[in-house]
C-alpha cells in the first residue's frame, strides 16, 4: 500500500512540475510577443534572471488560482451566469497582476488589459497540459473525479448503492432524425448503445435501418451488430402542442393540462401566457403541482439543469421557472455554475468556442445566402450570439452541472440540451449545419457516460426528446402575408401594404420571435424575467370592438376575441365576422380549424365546407386524415382545455415530404400537428422495463412521465407517497 501511495505521489508531483514548466514557457513566449508585458528591468537582465522570474511568476499564479479562485467564485454565486463568465477574465487577470507583484525579483509588470490576455492563455495551456497528462493516468483521472465528488457531497448523506438515473433531453431531435444520424455515423455513442457500430471514430456504415418492433421499440435490421445493444429506441407521440413548454411540463410534473400552445391568451386574466417567460413558467408549474398534488419527477434528491421547469428538484441551474425570483436569498440556481467556473480555463475554453461558433454561423448563413438556398430565413441581428450561447455556453454549463451531480451521487438528474433545436429553427432540421450539432451532442453524451463510470454509484442514462421538427417554408414566404394578415382580411379589417393580393394602405401586424428555448436559457442566465419586446401582455385598440389577438406557436395559430369573456362559438363568430372562418378554412396554407359549436360541442373545419363534429372524427377523420393516427385524440383533448383559443388553426401539412408551413419565421418548426415534429424518441437502457407493451403506443408527455416515474421506482428512486396516482386524481 505504501508503495502504491508513493508511486501516486511521485506521478502527481511529476504532472505538477510538467504543468509548471509549460506555464513558465508560455509566460516567456508571451513576454516576447506582447509589448505591454515584460519580465525584465528596463536595463535588461540575463536569460537566467528572466527565466527565474517567469518560473516564480508562473508558480505564484498557479498557487493563487488553486487557492483563491474557488473562494472568489463562491462569493460571486449571486452574479448571473453570463456576467460571471465575463468576470472570469478580469479576475483571472487580477490574479496574474498580483502574482507579478509578489515576484521577489520585482522586475515583471503588465498592463491590465494585457494581464487579462496572458492569464487566459496561461490558464488554457495549463488546463490542457494537466488534462492531457491526467488522461494518460487512469488512476489520476479517477482520483480527480472522486475529489470533485467529495467536494460536491461534503456534509451530505452517504451515497446509496442503488442505481441513479440521469435523463438527458436532446431538445427538438425527432425519432427519425436520431435514427438517420446513427445510420450516417454522426452519433457513434448512440450507435454503440443500440449495437449499431463500434462507437469509436464515428465512421459507422449505417447499413441497415432499424424497424419498429411490436412494442414500438427499435429492433435490428439484417446486419449483425458489432456490439451487444445496451439501450432500446422507442418513438413517442407528442400532444397537439408539440413544443418544449407542454412536453417538459408533462414529463417533469405529470400534467400539461390547459397548455394549448407555446403562447396563448387567457381571457380571465387578460394576459398572454408564454412558456419561456419566467413568470408564465412559474405559474404553469404551480398549476401542474396543484393539479397532481405531486412535487415532480425530481422531488427527492433530484437536480434540474437547463430546463423550463424544476421538476421539484432541490438543485437547479438555468431553470426558467425560478428566474423571476430576483430577490430570493437562495443561490441554488447559480450554485451549479461553481463546478464549471471554479476552473478559469473553462471560461477561456468556452469563450473561444463561443467566438468560433459566432464565426461559424456567419459563414454558414453567408454561404446559404450566396447559394440562394430555399427555404431560408433571416439569420442576422443577435441570432449568431443566441446560437453560440445555445450550442456552446448552455451546453458546457449544463454538462458540467450534470457531471457534478453524477459525482455527487444524486438520485435523479434531468437536463435539457437546446443546441439542435436552436440551429434547426434557422437552418432546417436536416442538413450540414444540424449534423455538426448532432455530432457535438453525441460527444457530450460520451463525456457524461465516461463520468458516470467513475461516479460513487451506478447510473442508468436515459436520453429523450420533447418533440421533433418539421421542415417547410414559412407561411409568409409562400403566400406573402402572415396569419394575422389573413385574419384581418377575413374580419374586414385593414391589412398591411406588404401583404400580397390585398388592398394597399394599411398597418403592420407584429411578428413573433423564434429560437424560444435558447432565448429562454439566455434570460435565465441573465436573470431577466421580462419577456423580450414585441409580446403584448394586454390587448389594446382604438376601436370600440377590439381587434382579434393572433398568436403563433410554430405551425399552430391561436385567434382570440378579447372583448368576449367566454370562448366564442362558431355561431357567434359567424354572426360577428361572417367571412372569417370560411376565409381561413379555404386558404391553401391552412390544414384545419377547431372551434366550439353550440350544436355539436366542438367541430373541425376544413376546405370546401368540411365540418365534422369531434365525436365523428374516428369514423371519418376528414380534414385530419393527413395528420395521421392520434390527431383526433389530440384535438379532442385540447378542446377540453379552459384556455383554448376561440379559433385554433393548424397549418397545411404534406404527408409526402413531411412539410408544414410555419406561422413564425422558422424553416424548421414545431408546435402543432404534422410531420416529424410530433414524433419524439425515448432511448432507455435494457436494464429498465420496456416503456410500453406490445400493442401499446407511447402517446403524450403525461404518459412519458408515468414511464419515467416507474423506472425511478424500479431503481428505488424518488417516490412521493400518494393514495392514488396523480393522473387518476387529476382526472
Amino acid at each position: 500500500m505504501r508503495g502504491v501511495r508513493w508511486r501516486r505521489a511521485v506521478s502527481q508531483a511529476g504532472r505538477s512540475v510538467a504543468v509548471w514548466g509549460v506555464s513558465t514557457l508560455t509566460m516567456l513566449v508571451l513576454a516576447g510577443i506582447l509589448p505591454d508585458f515584460r519580465l525584465q528591468s528596463a536595463d535588461g537582465d540575463s536569460a537566467t534572471t528572466i527565466a527565474v522570474t517567469a518560473a516564480v511568476g508562473a508558480g505564484v499564479f498557479g498557487v493563487l488560482s488553486a487557492l483563491v479562485w474557488p473562494l472568489l467564485v463562491r462569493l460571486l454565486l449571486l452574479v448571473p451566469a453570463l456576467v460571471l463568465g465575463l468576470l472570469v477574465f478580469f479576475l483571472n487577470g487580477s490574479l496574474l497582476l498580483l502574482a507579478l507583484r509578489l515576484n521577489p525579483s520585482g522586475q515583471s509588470e503588465a498592463a491590465p488589459e494585457t494581464a487579462v490576455i496572458v492569464a487566459a492563455v496561461m490558464s488554457a495551456v495549463a488546463s490542457a497540459t494537466g488534462g492531457a497528462l491526467a488522461v494518460r493516468d487512469d488512476d489520476a483521472y479517477r482520483r480527480r473525479l472522486y475529489r470533485l465528488a467529495d467536494r460536491r457531497r461534503r456534509g451530505g448523506p452517504a451515497c446509496p448503492a442503488t442505481p441513479g438515473t440521469v435523463f438527458l433531453q436532446l431538445d427538438g431531435v425527432g425519432h427519425d432524425v436520431l435514427a438517420q444520424a446513427v445510420c450516417k455515423g454522426l452519433m457513434p455513442t448512440v450507435a454503440r448503445w443500440l449495437g449499431d457500430g463500434d462507437g469509436g471514430d464515428g465512421d459507422g456504415d449505417g447499413d441497415g435501418e432499424g424497424t419498429g418492433g411490436g412494442d414500438g421499440t427499435r429492433t435490428q435490421g439484417s446486419h449483425s451488430p458489432t456490439h451487444r445493444p445496451t439501450h432500446r429506441l422507442t418513438p413517442w407521440r407528442t400532444d397537439w402542442s408539440s413544443q418544449t413548454g407542454a412536453s417538459q411540463l408533462g414529463i417533469l410534473h405529470g400534467s400539461n393540462h390547459d397548455v394549448p400552445a407555446f403562447r396563448w391568451y387567457e381571457k380571465d386574466s387578460g394576459e398572454v401566457m408564454v412558456c419561456n417567460r419566467p413568470t408564465s413558467a412559474a405559474e404553469l408549474q404551480r398549476r401542474a403541482v396543484q393539479r397532481t398534488g405531486d412535487g415532480g419527477l425530481l422531488s427527492a434528491d433530484g437536480a434540474s439543469r437547463g430546463n423550463l421547469f424544476s421538476g421539484g428538484a432541490d438543485e437547479q441551474a438555468l431553470v426558467l421557472s425560478i428566474a423571476a425570483r430576483r430577490r430570493s436569498r437562495e443561490t441554488r440556481s447559480r450554485s451549479g455554475y461553481f463546478a464549471y467556473f471554479s476552473d478559469p480555463a473553462n471560461a477561456v475554453r468556452t469563450a473561444l468556442s463561443f467566438v468560433a461558433e459566432v464565426v461559424r454561423e456567419i459563414a454558414q448563413s453567408t454561404r446559404a445566402r450566396l447559394r440562394e438556398e430555399r427555404p431560408r430565413v433571416g439569420r442576422g441581428g443577435l441570432y449568431p450570439f443566441v446560437r453560440a450561447f445555445a450550442t456552446v455556453v448552455e451546453r458546457d454549463v449544463v454538462v458540467a452541472a450534470v457531471t457534478g451531480d453524477l459525482l455527487a451521487g444524486r438520485t435523479a438528474v434531468y437536463a435539457d440540451l437546446v443546441a439542435y433545436d436552436e440551429v434547426a429553427h434557422h437552418s432546417g432540421p436536416l442538413g450540414r449545419d444540424t449534423e455538426q450539432v448532432l455530432g457535438r451532442l453525441d460527444r457530450a453524451l460520451a463525456l457524461i457516460e465516461n463520468v458516470a463510470e467513475h461516479a460513487p454509484r451506478p447510473y442508468r442514462i436515459v436520453v429523450l426528446s420533447d418533440h421533433g421538427q418539421s421542415p417547410g417554408e414559412t407561411f409568409r414566404a409562400r403566400y406573402g402575408l402572415t396569419l394575422g394578415d389573413l385574419v384581418r382580411a377575413g374580419s374586414g379589417l385593414p391589412v398591411p401594404r406588404r401583404a400580397v393580393g390585398v388592398p394597399p394602405g394599411f398597418r403592420h401586424w407584429g411578428s413573433t420571435h423564434s429560437g424560444a428555448e435558447a432565448r429562454a436559457a439566455v434570460r435565465a442566465a441573465l436573470r431577466r424575467p421580462v419577456e423580450e419586446g414585441g409580446e403584448h401582455h394586454r390587448p389594446s385598440g382604438r376601436r370600440s370592438e377590439p381587434e382579434p389577438i393572433v398568436l403563433a406557436s410554430g405551425n399552430l395559430g391561436l385567434i382570440s376575441f378579447p372583448d368576449v369573456p367566454h370562448r366564442m362559438s362558431k355561431e357567434e363568430i359567424d354572426a360577428r365576422h361572417p367571412a372569417l372562418l370560411t376565409t381561413l378554412a379555404n386558404h391553401p396554407g391552412i390544414g384545419f380549424l377547431l372551434v366550439r359549436s353550440e350544436e355539436h360541442g366542438g367541430v373541425v373545419l376544413g376546405a370546401s365546407g368540411a365540418e365534422l363534429p369531434l365525436g365523428q372524427l374516428d369514423a371519418e377523420p376528414g380534414p385530419l386524415a393527413a395528420f395521421g393516427p392520434g390527431a383526433a385524440d389530440a384535438v379532442r383533448r385540447t378542446h377540453s382545455f379552459p384556455h383554448t383559443a376561440d379559433i385554433m388553426v393548424n397549418s397545411f401539412h404534406d404527408p409526402a415530404d413531411g412539410e408544414v408551413l410555419c406561422f413564425e419565421e422558422q424553416i424548421g418548426s414545431h408546435g402543432g400537428l404534422g410531420g416529424a415534429q410530433a414524433r419524439a424518441f425515448l432511448l432507455s437502457p435494457l436494464a429498465l422495463s420496456a416503456p410500453v407493451g406490445n400493442d401499446e403506443i407511447l402517446s403524450g408527455a403525461e404518459h412519458v412521465h408515468r414511464v419515467l416515474r416507474r423506472w425511478l421506482r424500479e431503481s428505488n428512486g424518488p417516490q412521493v407517497p400518494l393514495d392514488t396516482a396523480p393522473e387518476e386524481r387529476a382526472a
